[in-house]
């Protein structure tokens, strides 16, 4: 009995049994958190390898007809990573690695809902329509060596052992310090950069007629206009003309896959509005010359002469005596009605103008000067530059020549040689999805042109040098040269930005 009381009473090592039950737990606990670390890192790993490649797929979805090619083959092989613990580590990329399986699908989808718990249903194949692309990497298994033990010798149920990566990017590009205007292209894949030194002939579309190759109209001046800049405060007539005449960054960014076209005829609409860049003050905007906003062009050879004395709206060509000048030519097809044999119809050229430089030279200055110009835009600039530049005021014609080349007319001579390039939205008309007849939302911009203006608005015929500059409101067609695409330029005269971001 003595010996029984005393086992019982004696407490000696019962810490012995207390710090194994702690050490068991412990030591469960460690394994488990060296397990979850695994996973987590594991987990971190694939999520930086999807939004890599979801970023990269996303940013050559820029609407054109091969975007989801592109997007496919930069996701392929421009974006490498690694895993360390699941299944083993290895590399992880798009094409196959040795004998491997693709680490990523790609899905493309045309919209994403408002509430990102929602699920994304847009799914599109149409590179039209292709904005966001959603990359998911499939689950990997990342093996649980301690916490498996724990778990046998605990009679627990193992944790989940698999992960897994999605991410959706979206590609969206801006244009900012556009002019609002559009124009019909001839065909879908008519680009800027494949036509530049050549002339196009754009005339006011719209009057309930087809909108041809070579129509112009109007985007709406609301979505446009800088609230806060040159234009503020204006509406319908007035704002129109700010926005089309007025220098400066004076308009927003603006999303280039849907615009919003008005009717083609607008009211108060003048082609003097354009003619400012000239120096030629008539109409609507005759008496905008003494605001510094409404800048002349550096350089503003037109062929013309002031029909009086101080007159900024009347001109009258030259009457065959020395000192006469010539304006930049057209392309030699505009002349002999032969345009449109490559295919692109009737307004559009084919950057040949060598006769007409021929006899702008001849006239204006005797032995070409800049001979290593080839297209008129570039010519107009080197013409700024051998006379000091655009802030210069020094002549550019010779003192003989009835114009100096500078404007005499406006308050300011711009300091931008830019100043006569228009940034148009380039819109396959003939997409039957959008009705551009009347106000139409959302039209898709093919690409943003750089149109350099060879001549005033209705300054010249059809059938050569009017006899007098009268305003006349329905000649509205315009001649200018493709400088180039606005879609990878910065600066002034049309600006864009690619903006590719994750939005799950």
């Amino acid at each position: 009995m003595t010996c029984r009381r005393t086992l019982r009473d004696d407490d000696e090592g019962a810490i012995l049994v207390l710090w194994a039950v702690a050490l068991a737990v412990m030591l469960g606990l460690v394994a488990l958190s060296f397990d979850t670390g695994r996973m987590a890192s594991t987990q971190s790993e694939l999520q930086g390898f999807a939004d890599q490649v979801a970023l990269a797929a996303a940013g050559e979805l820029d609407g054109h007809s091969d975007a989801i090619t592109r997007a496919t083959d930069a996701a392929n092989r421009l974006i490498t990573d690694s895993q360390t613990y699941a299944t083993g580590g290895r590399d992880l990329g798009g094409e196959k690695l040795g004998d491997q399986v693709q680490d990523f699908t790609l899905t493309f989808y045309s919209a994403l809902p408002a509430d990102d718990s929602s699920a994304l249903t847009a799914v599109t194949t149409d590179p039209a329509d292709a904005i966001y692309v959603r990359v998911t990497v499939p689950a990997r298994r990342v093996p649980f060596t301690f916490a498996a033990a724990f778990n046998a010798l605990t009679g627990t149920q193992p944790a989940r052992d698999t992960v897994g990566a999605t991410a959706v990017a979206g590609f969206t590009q801006y244009a900012c310090d556009i002019t609002p205007m559009f124009f019909c292209l001839p065909s879908p894949t008519f680009r800027a950069d494949a036509h530049i030194g050549h002339m196009v002939q754009l005339r006011a579309g719209g009057g309930g007629g087809a909108w041809a190759p070579g129509n112009f109209g109007f985007l709406d001046p609301d979505l446009f206009a800088d609230k806060s800049a040159t234009c503020a405060g204006l509406n319908g007539s007035k704002l129109d003309q700010c926005l089309l005449g007025a220098e400066g960054a004076i308009t927003q960014c603006v999303n280039q896959r849907g615009v919003d076209t008005v009717p083609g005829q607008r009211n108060g609409i003048e082609n003097a509005i354009l003619n400012i860049r000239f120096d030629i003050f008539a109409g609507s905007v005759k008496n905008l010359s003494n605001k510094a906003e409404y800048s002349a062009a550096p350089n503003v050879i037109i062929g013309y002469k002031r029909k009086n004395k101080g007159s900024c709206g009347k001109l009258e060509p030259g009457t065959g005596q020395p000192g006469d000048t010539l304006g930049l030519p057209r392309d030699t097809c505009f002349e002999n009605g032969t345009c449109g044999q490559s295919g692109d119809g009737e307004r559009f050229g084919d950057g040949d103008w060598s006769k007409g430089r021929a006899d702008y030279v001849a006239l204006n200055y005797g032995t070409d000067p800049h001979p290593g110009a080839k297209t008129r835009y570039k010519y107009y600039l080197a013409e700024i530059a051998s006379a000091g530049g655009p802030s210069s005021t020094t002549a550019i014609l010779p003192k003989t020549s009835q114009e100096t080349g500078r404007p005499i007319c406006a308050k300011k001579q711009s300091s931008d040689p830019d100043r006569r390039v228009l940034t148009v939205a380039g819109v396959d008309c003939g997409n039957i999805a959008f009705d551009i007849h009347g106000r139409a939302t959302g039209v898709p911009v093919k690409e943003f042109f750089r149109l350099f203006l060879t001549e005033p608005v209705g300054l010249k015929g059809a059938n050569g040098i009017e006899d007098d500059y009268v305003y006349d409101t329905n000649n509205f067609d315009i001649f200018a040269e493709i400088v180039g695409s606005a879609q990878a330029r910065g600066g002034s005269g049309g600006m864009m930005h690619d903006v590719v971001q994750l939005y799950r």
